[in-house]
């Protein structure tokens, strides 16, 4: 497997080249660390539940399960060099070492030295590894969307991107060389897919104009704007008691949990299953639910056609 160079400053480069299931591997585990209070060490490693990944993406535990141990097992596997800023080279892999756990659903996977060094270091990296932003991804099913998603919200002051020429946009996608190299094939099996996934599930609406240098088409620039409610759904007030379900409570209630911005609510250093309990307990008091009513709303919740 051929290494990938980048900067030091750049690693996300090198998280833009790994398939969908490894960049939510790291994400997830990302995440925790950090939402957690725990952090990032090479002497501490990472907890992933098939629970949490089953959770944060809509699967079933099993199928997490799957998934959680096929992406460590590629990621473990690949390898990339950091070129560093006084030009010498460090060669990297991902993970250093992997341990299953597999009767409790659950691998505990550790970082590799270099990672953890320059994982920091990532233009936006505060946004990038947060649940927040994770869930406005979580429904993608291509990469390319995840990537092209990414790419866009680079530009999500203005609302629009520059010409990304060809070979360049290519690279900021993750394409291979040999990839798609006929644009009928980059359009049909990257680009529409991207942007059907990204209209339909994202927080965003999207569209994209192509540039030529004569017949040839030179390169894309998107225009984008935030997804307009639709009409016939009935905005929630933050001053009404959602009538929320047992299961909706539940599962609400769990990815609450997860969420940075109620941190303040777990005691010393209990589990995100007793945070989650006491968050749903919360759920069903009219005066303590209003703290969660705009973080339901971006958790996807919609007020059914009578709560006006």
């Amino acid at each position: 497997m051929s290494d990938l160079i980048v900067k030091s400053n750049r690693l996300i480069q090198a998280i833009q080249t790994l398939s969908l299931a490894e960049t939510r591997l790291l994400q997830l585990a990302i995440i925790d660390a950090r939402e957690t209070g725990k952090g990032l060490n090479t002497d501490e490693p990472l907890e992933l539940s098939a629970t949490r990944y089953a959770e944060a993406f809509n699967v079933i535990p099993d199928t997490a399960y799957l998934a959680l141990i096929e992406a460590e097992d590629s990621l473990f596997k690949r390898q990339f060099t950091i070129t560093n800023e006084d030009g010498t080279t460090t060669k990297s892999r991902w993970i250093q070492d992997a341990n299953y756990r597999k009767g409790e659903g659950r691998i505990l996977v550790t970082l590799t030295r270099v990672v953890i060094d320059h994982v920091t270091k990532i233009d936006g990296f505060e946004q990038y590894f947060t649940s927040y932003h994770l869930q406005k991804t979580a429904n993608f099913k291509s990469v390319y969307a995840v990537r092209l998603y990414e790419l866009l919200m680079q530009w999500k002051s203005v609302g629009k991107t520059p010409i990304f020429y060809l070979e360049k946009f290519r690279e900021q996608l993750g394409i291979g060389v040999n990839e798609y190299a006929r644009m009928e094939a980059l359009k049909r099996r990257v680009l529409d897919i991207a942007l059907d996934q990204i209209n339909e599930f994202s927080d965003i609406t999207v569209q994209y104009e192509q540039h030529k240098k004569g017949r040839v088409i030179s390169g894309f620039s998107f225009r984008f704007k935030p997804k307009a409610k639709e009409k016939k759904e009935k905005l929630v007030s933050e001053s009404k008691f959602l009538e929320l379900t047992d299961a909706q409570i539940n599962m609400f209630g769990n990815q609450l949990a997860r969420l940075s911005e109620f941190s303040d609510l777990a005691v010393g250093n209990e589990s995100y299953e007793v945070l989650a309990n006491r968050i749903k307990d919360m759920l069903r008091d009219p005066i303590k639910q209003k703290r969660f009513i705009p973080y339901l709303k971006n958790l996807g919740f919609k007020a059914k056609a009578n709560q006006d």
